[in-house]
């Protein structure tokens, strides 16, 4: 029997801890207890619980032992030297880990309640709660930005008549900052706009199918100053409606748009990566309680 993600379920939020060792700053003897109650509305939909949590590449494990608590209604950054796990383990949250010949996820990733690492629940339902968006912009270009917004959709076999779907498509490039700069081009390409305007057509995409959490790799790594800036505009703004977690590399950004950040760090390389410290983003960067935090952030390795 397969089992679809409900729309929304009454969670009770558990404080999570993690200890591990990060690279010569972080000794093996320092732990770290999560915030009691972090950023977020208490019991938000969207909240989610991560337990025990570690990603293989085959026989590789590429992340070990993962517990962390993202409150919901929130932006949850996670930073850290490349090679980490930030990306695999944001992979793992919608089950697109996965997809990759050999890899597997073990462990609890709890939405609202629900494991969505359980072998009865549908990875497909998982990813209609649970959106990407992608380092790299990625419309479809064979579709105009009126389909691209409509691509989920249109893939379950779902595509709402015709005036739903134009109410859809402009709430959705509405919320995605787009509308006024592309309502009179609906039916032109995708790839026809800018790298900045193909990022939000993408976000607009994953917000088109109500999702409860929206997934960023590294959203504005490809883009301009002034691009980012919007996404960054739009990253707190989607806030308001989802819970947003984001993989970045920009400690000034991710100090500027999250409520609780995530570091993550490996002793070295071929290690797995883990998690280090995380809780408000406000403490993380003004005083972290692990040392290998504190020179992350001001640059001394990574």
């Amino acid at each position: 029997m397969t089992a679809t993600v409900p729309t929304s379920i009454t969670t009770t939020t558990t404080p999570a801890g993690a200890a591990s060792p990060a690279g010569a700053a972080l000794a093996a003897s320092e732990t770290l207890t999560l915030a009691a109650e972090p950023p977020g509305p208490p019991g938000a939909v969207g909240s989610m619980s991560i337990t025990d949590v570690s990603c293989y590449y085959g026989s590789h494990l590429a992340v070990a032992d993962v517990s962390l608590e993202i409150p919901g209604r929130a932006v949850t950054a996670f930073i850290g030297p490349s090679g980490c796990g930030k990306s695999t383990l944001l992979r793992a949250i919608n089950r697109m880990h996965e997809v990759i010949p050999g890899a597997r996820a073990e462990g609890s990733i709890e939405l609202d309640g629900v494991d969505l690492c359980a072998k009865e629940v549908d990875p497909v339902a998982v990813r209609s709660k649970v959106g990407m968006v992608f380092q790299k912009p990625n419309p479809f270009p064979a579709m105009s930005i009126k389909d691209n917004v409509l691509a989920g959709l249109i893939i379950r076999g779902q595509r709402p008549r015709a005036s739903a779907a134009d109410e859809l498509v402009e709430r959705c490039l509405e919320r995605a900052h787009l509308w006024d700069e592309v309502k009179d081009r609906l039916k032109k390409s995708g790839d026809s706009l800018s790298g900045g305007q193909q990022q939000r057509l993408c976000i607009a995409r994953a917000i088109a199918v109500q999702p409860d959490v929206v997934l960023m790799d590294e959203p504005c790594s490809a883009l301009d100053p002034i691009s980012t800036l919007a996404i960054e505009e739009l990253m707190r703004d989607l806030a308001r409606d989802y819970t947003v977690v984001v993989v970045t590399h920009n400690m000034a950004q991710a100090n500027r748009i999250s409520d609780v950040t995530a570091f993550f760090s490996l002793a070295s390389a071929g290690q797995p990566g883990r998690l280090v410290e995380s809780g408000p983003t406000g403490q993380i960067f003004s005083a972290p309680k692990v040392a290998a935090t504190r020179d992350y952030i001001e640059g001394r390795f990574g």
